[in-house]
Formats: structure tokens, C-alpha cells, sequence
């Protein structure tokens, strides 16, 4: 059974409870007509747990016991499983799992008054995410190297992740060692990793400037390790190229793009494909297609294939990426890539006129102006891709608001055992 630490002297109220359904991750129950909220709690879990201060008529409580597990309830297969932040929900039995995944789209979707059958979740498989954000702290017994606990800035020092490609946990007892060497006593680095097609990328952000001795010891671990790419990005901002062996290549529908160091990709090859072949589906047979928050190409040279695609970001590298790898891949005629703020400036109705459809894939807060400019454009067709339901929603609304239907809906499990998840959403006028 899984314990969290002892209670402190003086501790706030103990219960018991069973749990009857799962909210935002957590296992909900009931105690003297409040909710409980409980974390690393399924359905028919009978838990112990310590109640926290209420709010409004719910507590938040904190695990102590699994008392006797639901049939619900399965062991997690990460040792990390509890302390870590990277996972919630390892404990839930694979149909609960991909039901309450599910649900996360349709309950956003509901609570903004859109009705629509949303399809089966698509999986991706464990052991598939190829980035990750990590965070390292040298301490007096060591570097410890992974993600934070929930809500806290202390590290679980990773030893496995059933998440990540094998690649990146394999590299971590090496980049531990490396640490050890360049950080100083209590000093800490952010580390974002990225598994590309010709290797790995990483990208140091350290509180340290990079001295000759740095950079030296860093250059040595990159050959002994056959990394791609690696950068050092100090107090002032600015990118360092350390160690740069490799271009740094993904392929999108087998177009070699150069990404920039610690450039935004799809979490997985696997969600990557899942993604672009439900946007390819979404557009059907249009042929003149705005891509919005295009990244580096992810849609756009898919798309480019059988369409002419307007592709806008407001990331210059990116945009810059996409360009080149256009004219490389052959279709620099079907696209025209522009560098652009969508936030500050949304293409206005008026410059979406004579598109056949658009897509866009705008960050986690979402694109309440892009969606109100659509809202009052005549395009027929928009697809909408998001990591963030509720944003989705709310956007979503704004489109049938205007006019649209909204005609399909698809998760994709890009981020495993956690609340993150992916979705396309299909609107036809």
C-alpha cells in the first residue's frame, strides 16, 4: 500500500472514505454532505485521508492510505508514481482511464453548451513522449535530475520513466555526472531534451555563465553521449551553440526541417501522425488553406501536398525553418510562410476571405481573437487544434456563435496519465 509521509503533530481531521468518481484526476467522495477531493484515488477505492481547509462545500484532501483498492484501482508501473508531478493518474485501470481521458473533452465542451458525440480517444503508447522539460539542483549529496513534485520546487531524482523514450532516460545518469562537474554547490539548471531524427537535443538554462571549462566538459559529453545538438543558455538569454554535431532534423510527411535548438514539437511521433491525419481528414479536399500558429510545418507540409497553405506564426526561427524546408522539399510554391503575431494581430475577416479552410494550433491559452475574426469570416471549413479542452471550448463557442457547426470532435492522448490532453475539433459553416 502507498503511504505519503506521517501526519504531523496537531494535524488537520483524518477520515476515511470511498470514492465514487474521478473529477479533474482526483478520486471524489463525500464526508458530512461536502466533497472530498483526493489524489491517487479511483472509483471504489476506500482511501485515508487528511482533510485541508474547506472551500465553498468541497475539502481538498491529502492522501494518506489506500485502505482497500476498488475494482477500479490498478498498481501504478512507475516506482515514482505519487511524489513525482509528471504523472496523476497511473493508478486507474486502463477502460476507467480512457473513459475519464474522454471526458475531459466532452465535459468542456458541455459546459459551454456544445453538444456533439466526441469520438474514441486515440492512444499513444507508454515509453513515446520525446521531450521533456527537466530541472536539476546540485546539492551536497549530489545532483538531483527530473521533474518536480506537484507543487513543489523538489526534484524526484529519476531513476526510470515509463513516459519517455528510452533514449532520454538513458541519458540521464551520464548528465547527472556532467552536472555534478559544471554546477556549483547548491546551483540548479532547467534542461529541455528533445529526441530528434538524427539525435538528441538539448538545452541547457542554467543561473551560471558557460566559462571555458563549462563549455569544454559539455563539448566532451556531447561526442561521449553522440548528441545532436548542444546549447547553453546563461542569465543573459542568449543561446550557445556548445556543441553542435548534427543539423538538428525532424521530417514532416518525410520533409527534413532544421528545428531550432529546444524548438516546439508534438509530444510524440505517434500523437504527431494521430494529429495530422485528423487535420488532412478535417480539411477534405480543400486546396487554398491558412495554417495559423503554424510552428515549423507540423500541418503545413502535409497539407502542402494537395493545397496552397498560408503559414503564420509568431516565431520568427520557426517560420524561418519551415520556409527553408519548403524550398528544399520541393513545395516552396505551395507555401508562403509569414512571421506574424496572431495574438496582437489575428488575420481579420477580411484577409481570410477566398481561404476554402483554415487550421490553427494556437498555445494552451488558446485564440479567443483569431476565433472571433473566423466567427465573422466566410470560410466554410476550420479545424481546430489544442493541448487544453477548456480553451477549445471556449473558442469553440465563439465559432458556433458565429455561425459554424461544429461537427466532430477527437481527443489524443498525447500526455500520458495526466490531465493534459490533445484534441481536433472540426467546424463547417
Amino acid at each position: 500500500m502507498r503511504r505519503s509521509k506521517p501526519a504531523a503533530p496537531g494535524s488537520r481531521r483524518e477520515i476515511e472514505l470511498v470514492v465514487e468518481r474521478l473529477g479533474g484526476g482526483d478520486g471524489i467522495g463525500t464526508v458530512d454532505d461536502h466533497r472530498v477531493y483526493v489524489p491517487f484515488a479511483a472509483p471504489g477505492d476506500r482511501v485515508r485521508a487528511r482533510l485541508g481547509r474547506p472551500e465553498g462545500q468541497a475539502y481538498r484532501g491529502e492522501f494518506i492510505e489506500l485502505v482497500q483498492p476498488g475494482p477500479n484501482h490498478r498498481e501504478p508501473p512507475c516506482p515514482h508514481f505519487g511524489p513525482c508531478g509528471g504523472c496523476q493518474v497511473q493508478h486507474l485501470a486502463p477502460p476507467v482511464y480512457t473513459d475519464w481521458k474522454r471526458g475531459l473533452l466532452a465535459g468542456a465542451l458541455a459546459r459551454n453548451g456544445l453538444e456533439v458525440e466526441v469520438d474514441a480517444l486515440v492512444e499513444t503508447p507508454p515509453h513515446s513522449r520525446r521531450r521533456a522539460s527537466l530541472a536539476a539542483r546540485h546539492g551536497r549529496s549530489g545532483v538531483f535530475l527530473g521533474f518536480n513534485e506537484a507543487g513543489s520546487s523538489r526534484i524526484v531524482d529519476l531513476t526510470d520513466c515509463v513516459v519517455l523514450r528510452p533514449e532520454i532516460t538513458a541519458l540521464l545518469p551520464p548528465l547527472r555526472t556532467v552536472l555534478a562537474a559544471i554546477l556549483p554547490e547548491n546551483g540548479g539548471a532547467d534542461l529541455a531534451v528533445t529526441l530528434l531524427d538524427d539525435g538528441l537535443d538539448l538545452v541547457v538554462v542554467a543561473e551560471a555563465g558557460l566559462d571555458l571549462q563549462r563549455r569544454e566538459r559539455l563539448a566532451e559529453f556531447a561526442a561521449a553521449q553522440d548528441l545532436g545538438r548542444l546549447s547553453w543558455r546563461g542569465p543573459d538569454g542568449f543561446t550557445d551553440p556548445v556543441a553542435h554535431r548534427r543539423a538538428g532534423v525532424v521530417h514532416f510527411d518525410g520533409v527534413p526541417v532544421a528545428v531550432p535548438p529546444g524548438g516546439f514539437l508534438q509530444a510524440s511521433t505517434e500523437g504527431e501522425a494521430a494529429l495530422a491525419r485528423l487535420v488532412r481528414e478535417g480539411v477534405g479536399q480543400a486546396k487554398r488553406i491558412a495554417d495559423l500558429f503554424c510552428g515549423a510545418g507540423t500541418f503545413a507540409l502535409p497539407l502542402a501536398r494537395g493545397a496552397q497553405v498560408t503559414a503564420v506564426d509568431g516565431e520568427g526561427p520557426a517560420v524561418e525553418a519551415l520556409a527553408a524546408a519548403a524550398r528544399r522539399g520541393g513545395r516552396g510554391e505551395r507555401i508562403t510562410a509569414q512571421r506574424r503575431d496572431l495574438f496582437r494581430q489575428p488575420l481579420t475577416a477580411a484577409e481570410l476571405r477566398g481561404f476554402d479552410a483554415v487550421v490553427f494550433d494556437p498555445p494552451r491559452a488558446g485564440a479567443r481573437d483569431q476565433a472571433q475574426a473566423l466567427a465573422s469570416s466566410a470560410v466554410p471549413l476550420v479545424v481546430a487544434v489544442s493541448c487544453n479542452p477548456s480553451s477549445l471550448a471556449r473558442d469553440a463557442r465563439i465559432l458556433v456563435d458565429g455561425g459554424y457547426r461544429l461537427e466532430r470532435a477527437t481527443p489524443v492522448d498525447q500526455f500520458l496519465w495526466s490531465p493534459h490532453l490533445e484534441a481536433v475539433a472540426v467546424f463547417r459553416r
